[in-house]
């Protein structure tokens, strides 16, 4: 499978935010974290996310096929945050994340950290982002009885 990141623009917008709304859906179901779920964001949202200044939105796609996307933005040009990153549930389970965030990181080498958030109950995220050198920073934040938003850092 062939994967690259195309920087989004705002005739984007409508395609990246339907994959959004399916990628983050079952876990809005899952955790009815209603406040802070991109799926029930709305695509001004995600528009706003594309022409941001300190940052930018990357289509991902596989096989010139686009199934997520990637939005990261900057403090100082050297501190990085990656929010959101998400793949259509079809195309998860395949490495693409972990792909990512490798292209991502050397689309960025000034980069001296590295920093995002997870949901703490999504085991397979934390292995993931953990596996990739990102380690929890020991900040968490309880969003409701079920679920949990915890904080990583990778120091590059």
């Amino acid at each position: 499978m062939e994967l690259r990141l195309e920087k989004a623009i705002e005739n984007d917008a409508q395609a990246i935010f339907d994959i959004q709304v399916k990628a983050f859906m079952p876990l809005l179901n899952k955790y009815e974290d209603y406040e802070t779920n991109p799926a029930n964001e709305t695509i001004e949202r995600v528009i706003s996310r594309i022409n941001q200044h300190n940052g930018s939105f990357y289509k991902i796609l596989a096989d010139n096929t686009l199934v997520g996307a990637i939005c990261i933005f900057w403090r100082e040009e050297v501190q990085f945050w990656i929010s959101p990153m998400f793949i259509l549930p079809t195309h998860q389970g395949k490495g693409i994340a972990q792909k990512v965030i490798n292209l991502i990181e050397c689309m960025f080498p000034q980069a001296t950290t590295w920093e995002l958030a997870t949901i703490l109950e999504e085991e397979r995220n934390c292995y993931l982002y953990e596996k990739m050198g990102y380690s929890k920073t020991g900040i968490s934040k309880k969003l409701n009885d079920n679920t949990t938003l915890i904080f990583y850092k990778k120091v590059c």
